[in-house]
């Protein structure tokens, strides 16, 4: 894996409550807000079970994920224990993957945000608003890293707002058993329409949308190297945001349900609007559009902050002279030059996206998302191997932060994760993005076997 070309550190900038609403908050997405409509009317309330069977794997992946970075506190991120327990070719497949999955993010999310600005300003060009929207972020980055966490910790607080207003809404309209267009405000609801919506098999399908919902959980690992006091924040936020997703996730949507029955919620339209139209709030629309400009612009900002990171922590002075700039710390100790050029590549491509048809970016996201899987996976081997290594030396109570259940939880993370997979086979847009993502990951195993080849032919 290399390492950046200079020997200064990041500053250590982010406090325990940017860390803690970092991991919350790039896991609460605009798929809550607007997607959610249609995952609920393709599986029902069994919905709420595969967000809990989902809940649990991301705790597990979490804790692995604790493990590694507390391995080594001078990582800049969990690619580098990635690197040292499965290997630098494989260091070097995942830093790319992994920065090529938030490029496709940020591009993705800086396009939606132009978007839900047309909302109140329709004549301006969304490219133009979303590129006004990268400008302040990029803005926001340089400044320094401590600029980026008060952003982050505002930004998801609004999303967690939006959140729990749902939840206490839905609370009391079922305790006053409220009639709605569609009949009362009731627990009953949940059950009284088919728990498993369509059977089995849509709820074994609905783990694809779940999953890709909470891609993004792992992003803590990005903040290992500028987090203040990492030995005890990390831990915390790992332990927290599991179960607060759990929480936030089942919560909405199980008060959305008891509210309105699942079979009359539009796959469409967004279930919160519903839910604030059926008390008369008046401009219902607008606020969701508010709550998931938010999110968008929020992950678009953790997706520059995470890609330039990423990058700097991919380059070295062997690679040349232009790469070698992007390992430089700026004089505030943040990696400015990396962050420029990322956000210059999703510039170009929010101007490019103007002429691609739309069907290949969703293609190109679709794998994307896909391979956070690979990432996932990773995560669990290379804990997995830092174990055998530490149980082979007898070293086990030097351990700060144990994976429980350990080793059966990491191979259940890893039978899941099969099993996500062999769900996206029984859908065609899926599938395509699955066979996508392998030859992206194979693609960059050549690339690095290659060069490794040519190095030793040199010496």
């Amino acid at each position: 894996m290399s390492q950046p070309n200079n020997n200064d550190k990041m500053m250590r900038g982010l406090k325990n409550r940017h860390v803690q609403l970092i991991a919350l908050g790039g896991t609460i997405g605009t798929g809550l807000f607007l997607g959610s409509g249609e995952s609920i009317s393709l599986t029902g309330p069994s919905i709420l079970l595969a967000y809990t069977i989902t809940g649990i794997v991301c705790f597990f992946i979490m804790r692995a994920l604790g493990t590694l970075l507390l391995s080594d506190l001078e990582a800049n991120s969990f690619i580098t224990p990635i690197a040292k327990f499965l290997g630098t070719t494989t260091g070097y497949v995942a830093g790319w993957t992994y920065w090529m999955c938030w490029i496709i993010g940020a591009i993705a999310e800086v396009t939606a945000a132009g978007i839900y600005i047309n909302f109140w300003f329709p004549n301006v060009p969304s490219w133009l608003t979303g590129l006004i929207i990268l400008a302040v972020i990029y803005m926001i980055n340089i400044i320094n890293v401590a600029a980026y966490g008060e952003t982050e910790f505002w930004f998801a607080m609004i999303k967690i707002v939006a959140i729990v207003a749902i939840i206490v809404i839905g609370a009391f309209l079922v305790i006053i058993n409220y009639k709605t267009p569609t009949g009362h405000a009731s627990v009953a609801n949940l059950s009284n329409h088919k728990f498993f919506g369509n059977g089995w098999q849509g709820f074994a399908l609905s783990f694809q949308m779940v999953v890709f919902s909470l891609t993004g959980v792992e992003m803590v690992g990005m903040t290992a190297g500028e987090t203040k006091d990492p030995v005890h924040v990390i831990p915390k936020a790992i332990d927290a945001v599991p179960m607060r997703i759990i929480l936030f996730y089942i919560g909405a949507l199980a008060a959305i349900m008891c509210v309105i029955p699942w079979n009359t919620i539009s796959p469409d339209a967004s279930p919160f609007v519903e839910v604030f139209k059926n008390i008369g709030v008046t401009g219902a629309a607008g606020i969701i559009n508010f709550v998931v400009l938010t999110a968008a612009t929020s992950a678009c900002n953790s997706s520059i902050y995470t890609t330039g990171r990423m990058m700097y922590s991919m380059t070295t002075k062997s690679t040349g002279k232009f790469t070698s700039k992007l390992g430089v710390l700026s004089k505030r100790k943040i990696p400015q030059n990396a962050i420029t050029f990322s956000l210059l590549i999703v510039a170009a491509a929010v101007m490019l996206n103007i002429f691609i048809p739309k069907g290949v970016f969703v293609f190109i996201a679709s794998i994307s998302t896909t391979l956070f899987l690979f990432m996932w996976m990773l995560i669990i081997l290379a804990q997995m191997k830092y174990r055998k290594q530490v149980d082979a030396a007898g070293e086990e109570d030097k351990l700060v932060f144990k994976m429980p259940l350990y080793p059966f939880s990491s191979y259940f993370v890893l039978v899941f994760l099969a099993f996500v997979a062999i769900v996206l086979l029984f859908k065609t847009s899926s599938l395509i993005a699955l066979i996508g993502s392998l030859i992206w990951i194979g693609s960059l195993y050549l690339v690095k076997i290659n060069s490794n080849r040519k190095e030793k032919l040199n010496k």
